[in-house]
């Protein structure tokens, strides 16, 4: 059993401001819904394969988001929590206000679709056991946030000092270290989650063995379409390959976010040929003989 599973985290375009540091202008501020989605939907489609969103539940207040969410679930694609208000201090809250974080999403996200989700992505991968205990209590059969990836965990670490030195004040927050002892392949969570154990089902974000080299939409798109393919050949014996992507993978600066482009590299790249890595890399998992699921699924085949 070889699976592979697209999933996309619907940050909206102020969440990417709030990490470096300034305040959201321009005329794209709904790009993700506005534009965004219907793009991946129309991917997904062209593409055969379904899509888990993970969703920030306070979008919802927007009637043209709630919309496309609905839409999304009736096409079948899943959609999945990616909390209440994306705070990147998830972590750091207290016990009551965690759980308001992650149940009242839960709530909301099941008004608009009908059905509570079963996923759930901390916001900027930051996870702890706390958050672990607070999953189980609200009712999520799986997780989908540990990165334990060394190169990831190292250029934030820079960019936030460096943000730092010149006065500015990312939201984004480091987590432990420790995520990088994390297996790399779906494991139980265990106490510390970084350890296998008997809790909550763990899907990894995708990184290459050995190395741990990031496989996510930020550096696919970055690196084009070879990259893509090596990629995923390197990965061919794993049992399942989790692509995690954002909404912004899926826009560029001409999609209203002129004023992010000296901060984001990616949104230099035009959504054309990001369209064109994100497919090759398909296409060579399909080639590997592998079967396209939402992370639900996945997370039912794997863990039964």
């Amino acid at each position: 059993m070889k699976l592979a599973s697209v999933n996309v985290d619907l940050d909206e375009v102020p969440n990417y401001f709030a990490i470096h540091g300034l305040d959201p202008t321009g005329p794209g501020l709904h790009a993700v819904y506005d534009r965004a989605i219907a793009r991946m939907v129309d991917w997904a489609a062209a593409m055969k394969l379904p899509l888990t969103l993970f969703t920030i539940a306070s979008d919802m207040e927007r009637e043209e988001n709630r919309s496309m969410i609905r839409n999304a679930a009736r096409l079948g694609h899943e959609v999945a929590s990616h909390t209440l208000d994306h705070r990147y201090d998830l972590v750091r809250l207290d016990h009551a206000a965690m759980c308001t974080q992650v149940d009242d999403a839960a709530r909301m996200l099941g008004e608009v679709t009908g059905e509570r989700p079963r996923g759930f992505r901390a916001p900027g991968y930051t996870f702890t056991d706390e958050l672990a205990r607070v999953l189980r209590e609200v009712g999520h059969t799986y997780d989908s946030s540990v990165f334990g990836c060394p190169a990831y965990y190292t250029a934030k670490t820079i960019v936030m000092a460096s943000y730092s030195l010149r006065g500015r004040t990312s939201r984004s927050i480091l987590g432990e270290a420790e995520v990088m002892l994390s297996p790399r392949v779906p494991y139980r969570l265990g106490v510390p989650y970084w350890r296998e154990g008997e809790g909550l089902p763990e899907l990894p974000i995708q990184m290459t063995p050995g190395l741990r080299i990031p496989i996510i939409g930020t550096n696919v798109t970055l690196w084009g379409e070879r990259f893509a393919r090596k990629a995923a050949a390197s990965c061919a014996n794993d049992t399942l390959f989790n692509f995690e992507l954002h909404g912004i993978d899926f826009l560029d600066a001409d999609d209203g976010l002129e004023a992010l482009r000296p901060h984001q590299p990616d949104v230099r790249v035009p959504a054309t040929k990001k369209l064109a890595a994100l497919s090759a890399i398909v296409d060579e998992l399909k080639g590997q003989g592998r079967s396209f699921v939402r992370l639900d699924e996945a997370t039912g085949r794997l863990f039964p």
